[in-house]
């Protein structure tokens, strides 16, 4: 019974992975608004470098696997206010292995209400699929293949563009933002055809200054759908001297994460995530892990200048 649920899970994990095209999630998603609204490049006058990795559902075999490495900054492109960002994110999920590159470009102008970028992304979106299916003894299904999805190693390579817009204050920060605008289709052997699903995705952040002024809290919400589904993110952050960070993330039945961040003098931030699962899966796994290390280097100025950040982690 044990190798039947495994065939099962993993048979509907390709399904929903060839089918749906759900973004990868995290809990650090401030860190990753880069990959997903190419307004958010250059909003905070540095060039800042992300690594971040997920290890989501350990314990569930062919669970999602995540690695992420972003670089944003801002620039005077042609003697225009801009902001420019690079994102190679290579996504695992049971057999499948997706890795996606892109460049982002925001037109950056100040405003009464905060800085505002917005601007496109454009990049290639490569599926692959290199299947090693298991048929339990005596063929429960009938049959030893499934009209649809392939059955050796198979992949394609795809077009891909997105576009968004990111307004951010001192206080305060909203996004939005739409990836897979063009929702290129990619065939996968003889039959299996789908698309790249068009995703939309909302943010927002505030700064609240508490009596205590070495104390600042943050919350924040994000929220995605492929029009289909959804999911929404809330997040509570506690600030301590503008380096120390500890929050909870509540995933709507999904999961609930505790979240730790710190940041060095030289301008090293280092962040690490864990998700309690409160779905059904939580049977079966033991949560979820994500780490992040990111840098940022603010050419020209003091680093230690002060400022407020509505993005700590």
């Amino acid at each position: 019974m044990k190798k039947i649920f495994c065939f099962l899970f993993l048979y509907i994990i390709a399904i929903l992975a060839a089918v749906a095209q759900q973004d990868p999630q995290f809990t650090f998603n401030s860190q990753t608004q880069l990959t997903v609204n190419p307004g958010y490049a250059g909003n905070d006058g540095m060039i800042t470098g992300t690594i971040l990795n997920r290890y989501q559902w350990v314990g569930i075999k062919g669970a999602p696997n995540t690695l992420v490495f972003s670089v944003g900054g801002a620039t005077d492109l042609f003697g225009i206010n801009s902001g420019v960002g690079v994102n190679v994110i290579s996504d695992e999920i049971g057999f499948f292995k997706n890795i996606s590159v892109s460049f982002d470009y925001s037109y950056r102008k100040k405003t009464g209400i905060g800085d505002l970028g917005i601007g496109p992304s454009f990049g290639f979106y490569n599926m692959s699929i290199n299947p090693d299916w298991y048929i339990p003894e005596g063929d429960v299904f009938g049959t030893t293949t499934e009209p649809g999805i392939p059955q050796g190693q198979a992949s394609q390579l795809a077009f891909d563009l997105g576009f968004g817009a990111y307004l951010k204050s001192n206080t305060y920060f909203i996004g939005a933002s739409a990836t897979h605008i063009n929702q290129a289709t990619i065939i996968l052997g003889d039959q299996a055809r789908t698309f790249l699903a068009r995703h939309y995705y909302v943010s927002g952040g505030y700064n609240i200054s508490l009596r205590d002024p070495l104390f600042e809290l943050e919350p924040a919400v994000y929220f995605k759908t492929d029009g289909v589904a959804y999911q929404t993110d809330f997040t509570a952050n506690l600030v301590y001297k503008k380096r120390f960070s500890a929050g909870l993330n509540y995933r709507i039945q999904d999961a609930i994460g505790i979240l730790l961040g710190f940041e060095l003098n030289n301008g090293m931030k280092i962040g690490y995530a864990y998700d309690i699962m409160t779905s059904a899966l939580a049977a079966y796994g033991s949560g979820s892990h994500e780490f992040y290390l990111s840098y940022s280097l603010d050419l020209g100025k003091n680093r230690n200048k002060k400022y407020k950040s509505v993005r700590y982690l």
